[in-house]
This record gives C-alpha cells, structure tokens and sequence, in this order.
C-alpha cells in the first residue's frame, strides 16, 4: 500500500524554480511526548474538567489533510470469501466475509480503528480529529451501548457500514441487572450464580436486559450490517460484574448469551469478540464453538507483545488476535519487528488519542504501509 505524500513533487520544484513555497523545516509538525498517561479510568464517561480539546495546528504546523498528498486507495490483494469459518454455522453472509477479511489479513496487516465518544458535540468528535492531522479516517468505529443510547448507537453502526463502507465493533457497559444502567453501575456487584439459575427474579431481570440490546442488533441484521460483537470486555479483571463471579460462572454467562443471542433470538450477523483484560488469565476461555476473535487491552506504551504470544499459544494463530482497546498505538514498525501481529487496534477515545498520542505519530501511524485505513478497505458489499 504505497501512501508516500505528495511531497517530493514539491521539493522538486521549489529546488528547480527558487520559488518559496513553505518548504523549509520550519513548517514541519513537531514531535512531542508521546507518554501522556490518562488519568481517567479506561472506560469510564469524562467528566466536564477531564475531556480533552482537540489540539489545534499553530501557523506553522498546518494539518495533515491541509498538505498536499497522494492518497491511494490499495487494499490488500485478497479475494473476499462467503465460506463459513464461523462459530456459528447460521452465520450470514456479510458476517462471513467480513471474518474471513479479517483472517486473512491477520499477520500481514493491522486494522486502524477508533472508540467513538458522545458528549463533545459530536460523536464524530475523534473522527474528526484524526481525519485533520491524517487525512484519513479510521477503518472501524467503535461503539457502546453504555448509557442505553439504543437509537443513536445501532444509527452510527448502520451509517458506518452502508454509507462509509467501515466496520463496526460494538461493546456493552452493561449495569447490574435486573436495571442498572452505566459505566458506574457496571462496576456493581450481583449473584452471578443466582442470575444463572433461570426462573429466578434477578435471572429474568437480566435476560430482560440481554433481550432488549439483542432488539437493536437485530436491526443491525435486518439492514445487513455484521457486528464484531465484544460483550463481557475485561472479563478476566473483575472489576465489572461479570467476572466478579469467577471463571466459572463467567463462561456460564458467555455461553448463556451466545445461546440466547444465536439460537432464540436469531442473530447470526454477530463475530463472537472474546477481550481480555491486560492480565490474559487462564481458565476463562468458553471455547472455541462460542468464539471467533480472541484478544487483550492494555493502555501502556508499546506493542504489547507477550500478551500476543500469550494468546497464540493458547488458541494458535488459526483464529485472529487483536488489541481490542489502546491508549498509545503501538509503533507498525515496532509490531513488525517484535511480531505482534495484532489484526487490528482499537484506540480508546478522547484523552487516549489526543494525548496519549502526538498528532505526528497519529499522522505516521495512519500513513504507514502496514495500517489499514478506511480508504484502504475493500467494498464488502460487492460480493
């Protein structure tokens, strides 16, 4: 994927025909501190002091899309396949392309993609600043049913796909049933064991939940949008209700949704997520009929690479392995070298990509030949 800028052209001519035409250093961006930590929780809502503002070019450091740049739209040479490699054998047909995309350019490519926030204005709020310093836009959207914004949410993942030619990752912050809602609330503790013995108050209460969010992606299906669905996320930290009740119990509660979500309710336009926390724990693995895509989060500097090798080893690499939530994006050349063959990287939003990141690394990181970007996608669709 050649995405050398349309720079040399102009050096070019600046040389040939000395005419100043702002090719000096000066107007290069300049290299900060990549190592801003996040004071915010990882998956927490901002409040009002913590959200971060978009960090604004001086006269001297236009943005990227002002520059400009060959942009070529290359995909990567591969034929998009209806075969089912699924877990669920039901699965429909963009699901399976979409997967099978992903399989096979795991190892070879990584996949750009971005956690969306909604209270700044906009919820293209971090689409918008990456599309300013890169010129480009990132190939997944991430969203959250968190605050049971159900309309908004299941509108973006459908705009996403049909209107942007993206793809969609959606996760839950799933408050404590029977009727909790919110990030806070997520971070609850109940009976997992109680919540599992059906008939109960607090086990219909919860599967009243799990059925209204199964609502929304059953409109995702009806408008042919496949979902890399990541419920259950950090399941192995305990520090959300769902692995507060142990291994056990939590692949007691995966199971119970996969069923639920795939055999009652129909829903074969989901790609099964199963994201670990940073720790990658052993013993919370539900199997390979309930998963598709296996992977970790951590929101420290570098590729990350033994937790990579730590989830090869235990699935091998047949199944794809991704960094489903960042801070700073790991360095495509770092990944290279280290072989953490991530297929695809999820920075988380606000904060996390404009200070954890430099606008500069944001630019080589969405320009670098082993990134895939929006533009780089193939049209899914087609087939």
């Amino acid at each position: 994927m050649n995405k050398t800028p349309f720079v040399s052209f102009c050096l070019t001519i600046c040389l040939l025909m000395a005419i100043p035409m702002g090719c000096s250093d000066n107007d290069k961006n300049k290299a900060g501190d990549s190592s801003v930590k996040a004071t915010m929780p990882a998956n927490s809502e901002p409040t009002q002091t913590q959200q971060a503002t978009s960090l604004q070019p001086t006269e001297s450091q236009p943005l990227a899309s002002e520059q400009p740049k060959e942009i070529s739209i290359v995909s990567p040479d591969i034929v998009l396949s209806e075969t089912n490699n699924l877990s669920n054998p039901k699965a429909t047909k963009e699901a399976n392309i979409l997967y099978n995309y992903i399989r096979d350019i795991h190892g070879d490519y990584t996949i750009s993609g971005q956690q969306e926030s909604t209270w700044n204005g906009t919820p293209d709020y971090e689409m918008n600043y990456i599309k300013d310093i890169t010129g480009r836009l990132p190939a997944i959207r991430g969203l959250d049913y968190i605050n049971e914004d159900f309309d908004g949410v299941t509108q973006r993942a459908i705009d996403w796909w049909k209107q942007e030619g993206g793809i969609v990752t959606i996760c839950w912050h799933w408050g404590t049933p029977p009727n909790g809602v919110g990030y806070e609330s997520s971070k609850g503790t109940i009976d997992l064991e109680e919540a599992l013995t059906p008939g109960t108050e607090l086990n219909q209460g919860m599967l009243a939940q799990m059925d209204r969010v199964a609502e929304e992606l059953k409109k995702l299906q009806d408008a042919g949008v496949p979902v890399l669905w990541r419920p259950f996320h950090e399941f192995d930290g305990a520090w959300f209700w769902w692995g507060k009740g142990g291994s056990e119990n939590f692949i007691k509660l995966w199971r119970l949704m996969y069923d639920r979500y795939t055999n009652v309710h129909g829903l074969n336009n989901l790609i099964w997520v199963l994201g670990y926390s940073g720790e990658v724990k052993d013993g919370w693995y539900p199997g390979d009929d309930y998963v598709d895509i296996i992977g970790a989060d951590n929101y420290s500097e570098g590729t990350q690479v033994a937790k990579y090798n730590k989830l090869a080893q235990s699935i091998g690499t047949e199944m794809p392995i991704v960094y489903h939530e960042n801070g700073p994006i790991p360095d495509p050349d770092e990944m290279i070298k280290d072989g953490a063959k991530w297929a695809w990287f999820m920075t988380w939003h606000t904060i996390h990509i404009m200070e954890q990141n430099t606008p500069v690394y944001v630019d080589k990181v969405y320009n670098h030949d082993y990134v895939i970007t929006l533009d780089e996608l193939p049209d899914f669709k087609k087939l």
